[in-house]
């Protein structure tokens, strides 16, 4: 337990704050849309990567630099174009309900789900060599570390996934899902913007 409650509560603190992928999983759970393949495929996403960092997979991603940058602009350029396709859909004049969605299709989920978790060079930051650099202060214990984070992140995900769906009946007015795709899409073209900027030599 030593080990598992500093996991759990270094899991959920980086995993609080709003980004992309946080958005899109906010964003189909309004829309009521393959809830449950988004939250399972997020969760098991970031205990991949924890566990991987915990086991030194953060040592070779900042051995190689040229990695990051590669990640870097394939997430810009994914990040921006789902930015665009978010700004297109609050611009429709047809009405819009919460049964409808932006990535109905499970493939198009699958694929939007992967690219927001993978195309992120944050993502390797946070839970890879943040979180595995943490984890191994632990020694011996390091991988209840890495099962408190991975447990962090089922709860937050779980709980902004189907939170967001419970809420939905109180939010399908046209109006509210054409503000919900403006806030997307900024949330979107900032962080494109932050990761085309941002210094990960630093």
């Amino acid at each position: 337990m030593i080990a598992f409650i500093p996991g759990l509560l270094t899991g959920l603190s980086l995993i609080i704050a709003i980004g992309a992928q946080n958005a899109f999983v906010i964003r189909q759970g309004l829309a009521k849309s393959h809830v449950l393949l988004v939250v399972v495929i997020c969760a098991l996403a970031d205990a991949l990567l924890i566990f991987l960092g915990t086991g030194g997979l953060g040592t070779l991603i900042q051995s190689k630099p040229g990695l990051l940058e590669f990640i870097r602009w394939f997430g810009v350029i994914y990040l921006s174009w789902f930015g665009i396709k978010s700004v297109r859909s609050a611009l429709k004049t047809q009405e819009f309900f919460a049964g409808d969605s932006l990535t109905s299709t499970r493939k198009t989920v699958v694929l939007s789900v992967l690219g927001f978790t993978f195309l992120n060079p944050h993502v390797y930051l946070d839970t890879v060599i943040l979180v595995g650099s943490v984890a191994n202060q632990f020694h011996s214990d390091r991988w209840y570390f890495a099962l408190g984070a991975s447990i962090g992140s089922v709860l937050w995900f779980t709980s902004i996934g189907f939170g967001a769906q419970a809420a939905s009946k109180y939010m399908s007015r046209p109006i509210f899902w054409k503000v919900l795709d403006i806030v997307i899409a900024i949330v979107m073209f900032t962080v494109a913007i932050l990761l085309a900027f941002y210094d990960f030599s630093s």
